[in-house]
């Protein structure tokens, strides 16, 4: 049966890569695209989609806001998280927000495909580098790390500042003024008893969110 599939990424390569990819495994095959969130709708509103791929780094909103008011319109369409980010937190979040897997963008070649068919049966998908990962954090779900206490915006930006951006590109980046992005870091900085930006580097090298 013909699929189709939404792929929500602003690199071209990318989204290039991903239909070449599915493409060989699913003849005939409908693809769409969107290059940032405000496309997403859009697309969402002129088809009905078997899965949508949906990066989260892309400009614009939050892409946990953005996975929030997807699942909100429309609970049944299954959403496949591809990111850069190898790290089990972000992937546990967006599972808690409604997403049906998470797939790192270094593992397309030998994953993409078995995590569509597992998202398209119905059932969850991981990569498989996180899903060790994924069971010990929820073991120890009770003894929480301080990051783990953080909202979504606010483990966003963290990862955001402590990657080297200012708050004028954050506050560009998620389209939001910088007195905001300085509310939150405010709040941040609070919650993981750190006092500056630097510190909260350390913090995430330290604890490997990087």
């Amino acid at each position: 049966m013909a699929k189709k599939i939404l792929i929500a990424d602003d690199h071209p390569i990318i989204r290039l890569g991903v239909k070449q990819i599915c493409e060989r495994e699913y003849p005939g095959v409908q693809f769409g695209e969107a290059v940032n969130y405000a496309e997403v709708f859009q697309r969402l509103k002129e088809n009905d989609w078997d899965l949508l791929i949906l990066d989260l780094d892309m400009p614009g909103r939050s892409g946990f806001d953005t996975l929030k008011q997807i699942k909100a319109n429309k609970n049944k369409l299954p959403v496949l998280i591809f990111s850069f980010y190898n790290e089990e937190q972000i992937a546990l979040r967006a599972l808690k927000t409604g997403a049906a897997g998470y797939l790192t963008k270094d593992v397309a070649n030998k994953e993409l495909t078995k995590a569509i068919d597992q998202v398209l049966n119905g059932r969850k998908y991981v990569s498989q580098s996180l899903s060790e990962k994924l069971l010990t954090l929820l073991e120890g779900d009770i003894n929480k790390e301080p990051h783990e206490l953080l909202s979504n915006r606010e483990y966003q930006i963290l990862l955001l500042i402590a990657s080297g951006k200012t708050v004028t590109e954050i506050a560009e980046m998620l389209c939001l003024s910088p007195p905001t992005i300085s509310t939150y870091r405010s709040r941040m900085l609070e919650k993981l008893k750190l006092k500056n930006n630097a510190e909260l580097t350390i913090y995430a090298i330290n604890k490997k969110l990087l």
